[in-house]
């Protein structure tokens, strides 16, 4: 079955095509994630997920190895994301009870059940 071919690429002026599936040539991919993190992003993101986070969330995983949502379906997934239960932006911490590991489908159906992605 023949592929869809690759579009171009979405930097304006830019005559190269895009990679496989993304938006812009590879030059720009990382251009434009850089200008995302430097000026849509929260300029306060690094203060909640910074270096700290990320042993915390590996510590977590690597307790719960499966999808917690997926389990309770009885399906054995493994664990792609930790999720806060109570969001940092609304008072949440880092507690092991606010915590839950999650699959990356399970994780992008609870974000759209609450409505704030």
């Amino acid at each position: 079955m023949p592929r869809k071919p690759r579009r171009p690429c979405g930097h304006p002026g830019c005559p190269r095509l895009a990679v496989e599936g993304g938006q812009y040539c590879e030059e720009h991919t990382k251009t434009e994630r850089d200008r995302y993190n430097r000026y849509e992003r929260a300029p306060d993101i690094n203060k909640k997920y910074g270096r700290a986070w990320k042993r915390i969330r590996d510590r977590y995983a690597a307790a719960h190895p499966l999808c917690e949502m997926c389990l309770k379906e009885g399906r054995l997934t493994p664990v792609e994301e930790v999720h806060h239960i109570l969001p940092i932006s609304q008072g949440g911490d880092h507690r092991q009870s606010n915590l839950m590991s999650l699959c990356q489908s399970c994780h992008t159906k609870l974000h759209r059940e609450l409505g704030d992605r």
